[in-house]
């Protein structure tokens, strides 16, 4: 199984990734949190982020839930994943591919800006919902408002996705 939490830098991804890896390893399901960042360091920052490099950094992280996900690990993805075409691979490759988009109106993750993505890095680097699309998701399993409810009430809703969808969640 692969959640894959996508959408705009602030969305909330991150807090919902660690908030569903948190409940996972309460019930003792193994599980693994993978950052879009987190490769980016593996790898020594070797790829920018202009379209293509975007895109080369979301086909690791594709092959890494992919891998992880077929040894039995719960694997939740935190990562834009902006690109419809790279989601329709994913759908197609991964058995077990769930997409949970978390919607935020791009102003008011600007104006937010909780890691200074936007102040830090605007005109330095091409950013996803300002220089570069977000294309709008066609098949999400879920899709959050979160600048319309909680973190806590976004995770509530998760969690009641996928026990709906994996009973066997429900321990």
């Amino acid at each position: 199984m692969v959640i894959w939490l996508i959408g705009i830098s602030g969305s909330g991804k991150s807090t919902l990734g660690e908030k569903l890896k948190n409940h996972f390893d309460s019930r003792q399901i193994p599980a693994f949190r993978i950052d879009g960042d987190s490769v980016r360091k593996f790898f020594d920052n070797d790829l920018g982020y202009s379209r293509e490099d975007r895109m080369e950094n979301i086909k690791r992280i594709l092959l890494s839930a992919h891998v992880l996900s077929q040894c039995g690990i719960r694997v939740i993805v935190c990562n834009i994943h902006p690109f419809e075409e790279l989601r329709r691979f994913a759908r197609n490759k991964i058995p077990g591919y769930n997409e949970i988009y978390l919607k935020k109106n791009i102003d008011r993750s600007m104006a937010e800006d909780v890691r200074n993505v936007y102040r830090s890095q605007k005109g330095k680097t091409p950013l996803v919902g300002i220089d570069l699309a977000f294309d709008e998701p066609g098949q999400s399993d879920l899709i959050l408002e979160t600048d319309r409810e909680t973190p806590d009430a976004s995770f509530k809703r998760i969690i009641a996705f996928l026990e709906s969808k994996y009973p066997e969640l429900k321990k």
